[in-house]
C-alpha cells in the first residue's frame, strides 16, 4: 500500500486463502511495518480482542474509550472491542520505520463493555523461557481477553530446547519464530515461518541459532 507493507497469515483485508482463514479462534497474525507519519484513521471494531506488539519503533493509539497512548517496542497492547469501538494508530516518528505484529482473536462473550491495556513485557523473563503475555485471567500474569487464549513469547539462545506446554490440551497452540532459525515438530523454522500444533499436551522447540518465538494458544472450536 506504499506506506504500509503488510504480510498476512491468514485471510485479511484484499488477500483471502480459503485453506487459511483462521486457526481455531486465532482469526488474524499481520505483520506490518508502517513508515514514519502514516498509519490507520479512526475506524470501528466490535466482538474481537485485538493484541498489538511493537517490534521496531512505536504507535499512537487514540479510541473512543478516552485513551490516548504511545506503545513501544518491548511494549504490549490490548483492545477488547465489545460492543463497539472507534481507534487510530499510526507512527508518530517522523523517520523510523513501526515494525508490528497485530493478532485478532474471536471473544467468548459477545458485546461486553469495550476496555483497553498496556503494559512492559520483561524482556529479560524471556530468556529460554516462556513468558506469559495473555491469558483469560485478570489476576494471572501479563493482562487478559475475553477468550480461553494465552500468548507467550521466548528468547532462546543457541542449541537450547525449550518446552511448551498447552494450558487446556484440548486447545491448539500456533508457533510463529520472530526471529531466528529452530526445529519444531520434526519441521525447521526460520524468520517469521509458523505452524500450529494440535492433540497434543506439549511442544519442544529447539533453537538452532539465536531465536525468538511467539506461542498463541487457542481454542480450536469457533464459539
Amino acid at each position: 500500500h506504499g506506506w504500509l507493507e503488510a504480510r498476512h497469515s491468514f485471510s485479511f483485508a484484499g488477500w483471502y486463502d480459503p485453506d487459511k482463514f483462521n486457526f481455531g479462534v486465532l482469526r488474524v497474525l499481520n505483520d506490518d511495518k508502517v513508515a514514519p507519519k502514516m498509519g490507520f484513521g479512526q475506524h470501528p471494531h466490535d466482538n474481537m480482542e485485538i493484541i498489538t506488539i511493537p517490534l521496531e519503533g512505536e504507535i499512537k493509539h487514540q479510541d473512543s474509550m478516552g485513551n490516548s497512548s504511545i506503545i513501544k517496542a518491548g511494549e504490549i497492547q490490548v483492545m477488547s472491542a465489545g460492543s463497539g469501538v472507534m481507534h487510530s494508530e499510526f507512527n508518530p516518528s517522523k523517520d523510523v520505520p513501526l515494525k508490528l505484529f497485530q493478532i485478532w482473536i474471536f471473544p467468548n462473550k459477545h458485546n461486553v463493555e469495550p476496555r483497553y491495556d498496556q503494559f512492559k513485557m520483561d524482556v529479560t523473563a524471556m530468556q529460554n523461557n516462556f513468558l506469559q503475555l495473555v491469558s483469560p485471567n485478570q489476576d494471572d500474569e501479563g493482562t487478559w481477553i475475553h477468550q480461553n487464549a494465552y500468548i507467550h513469547m521466548a528468547i532462546i539462545e543457541e542449541e537450547k530446547t525449550l518446552t511448551y506446554t498447552l494450558k487446556d490440551p484440548n486447545n491448539g497452540v500456533y508457533l510463529m519464530v520472530v526471529e531466528g532459525k529452530t526445529e519444531i515438530a520434526d519441521s525447521t523454522l526460520n524468520d517469521r515461518d509458523a505452524l500450529g500444533v494440535w492433540d497434543t499436551k506439549s511442544v519442544t522447540i529447539k533453537a538452532l541459532t539465536n531465536s525468538r518465538i511467539l506461542a498463541i494458544e487457542v481454542p480450536l472450536q469457533l464459539n
